[in-house]
């Protein structure tokens, strides 16, 4: 490296501490109320509050959302190293699909032809749906709400913050400049003047380092400001970012709200008493013979049962479906809840079962899924 590159670079660093060190010296002085500042006019003032607001506030409710599509803060800790890595994410099962899946094994394990486990099943395929419904809403929010929210602090937001800043620095060489040439002006200024330099060269040359310094405040407070008005466009977008998610939420809630409903609907009447106990109540397809008796003392006391009185075997009566039922072989009749059948006793047949009849079919079915009506 040659003696004048190590000298321009010696001339350049010098320049830059200097003017670091007038910045830091102006800035103190500022502080301690001994230096004046160079005020902005009170629309520019009002610019950089909005857009101190904007960044905030968008922070704040970006946080919040994050909070509410994910109320777990170690999956959503997990979730952002991911993304800092620029790696998928982990496709995890949301926490009705889980729930759900576990309603469901446990219905079958129990028997789909039992009151619970059919409960238990159609209640576990309800809440698979709200967790898709769930999954969709977050990805949904993710996409039209949160990651706009992101690239405007990420972006615009950053890039604001930057020209501010050289805004900032650009103010401190002004009124740096603005103190040498007063100092200059002075009396003491005139008088630590080395004999050499002239005190006409002193003040042109602090006149024209404030006018250069003027010039470079003045663009980049025009930078500044057009940037700044840029955030009303900012706010015109997410507004709409908003309405989406809104609009997403709505839809997610009304779902949600539907599936309970259809599930509510056909569990029908299902009660603690009518639905097979772990250590009560007759399964809808076991014979009475491998039911244990409700008088005897190793049985657990449960809720009574729905109560049916049953028909003779010389007569026929109408019986409402409490319960779907599908038939386990061809003896037996499937069932649709809340549906009119009509019932009736046959020899040999056990208690826990009437025979019915639908039209043309014809089969066995389980009583505790009947109301027998008078």
């Amino acid at each position: 490296m040659d003696l004048n590159s190590m000298s321009q670079k010696f001339k350049k660093f010098a320049g830059s501490a200097s003017t670091t060190i007038n910045r830091a010296v102006q800035f103190t002085e500022e502080k301690l109320g001994s230096a004046e500042k160079t005020e902005l006019d009170a629309h520019f003032e009002n610019l950089l509050q909005r857009s101190d607001k904007t960044r905030i506030w968008t922070e704040k409710v970006l946080k919040g959302t994050e909070c509410v599509i994910q109320p777990n803060p170690n999956q959503r800790m997990e979730d952002m190293m991911y993304e800092k890595l620029e790696k998928k994410k982990k496709d995890r099962m949301t926490s009705s699909e889980s729930l759900g899946q576990h309603m469901v094994d446990a219905g079958n394990d129990f028997g789909p032809g039992t009151s619970y486990g059919n409960a238990l099943i159609k209640s576990g395929q309800a809440q698979m749906r709200i967790g898709n419904a769930e999954r969709e809403y977050v990805q949904s929010t993710v996409n039209n709400f949160l990651t706009p929210l992101k690239n405007f602090l990420e972006g615009d937001m950053k890039t604001i913050m930057k020209e501010r800043k050289l805004l900032e620095n650009k103010r401190l060489d002004l009124d740096a400049c603005k103190s040498r040439l007063r100092k200059a002006k002075s009396t003491t200024a005139q008088q630590q003047t080395s004999p050499e330099a002239s005190y006409d060269d002193v003040i042109a040359k602090a006149e024209a380092d404030l006018r250069v310094a003027q010039s470079e405040f003045d663009r980049q407070a025009e930078i500044t400001k057009i940037l700044l008005e840029g955030v009303n466009s900012t706010h015109a977008h997410h507004l709409r970012c908003l309405n989406d998610f809104i609009e997403a939420q709505g839809n997610y809630y009304a779902q949600c709200s539907q599936y309970i409903r259809d599930l509510q609907s056909q569990l029908g009447s299902y009660s603690v008493g009518s639905a097979t106990s772990m250590g009560g109540g007759a399964p809808s397809n076991m014979h009475s013979s491998s039911v244990p008796n409700s008088n005897s003392p190793l049985t657990p006391s449960a809720p009574p049962a729905i109560q049916v009185t049953a028909p003779t075997p010389t007569e026929k009566k109408q019986a409402r479906v409490l319960y779907d039922y599908d038939a386990a072989d061809s003896t037996e009749l499937s069932l649709l809840a809340d549906e009119l059948i009509m019932v009736y006793k046959v020899a040999g047949l056990d208690d826990d079962w009437l025979m019915a009849e639908r039209g043309s079919q014809r089969g066995k079915v389980p009583v505790t899924y009947l109301e027998v009506l008078e």
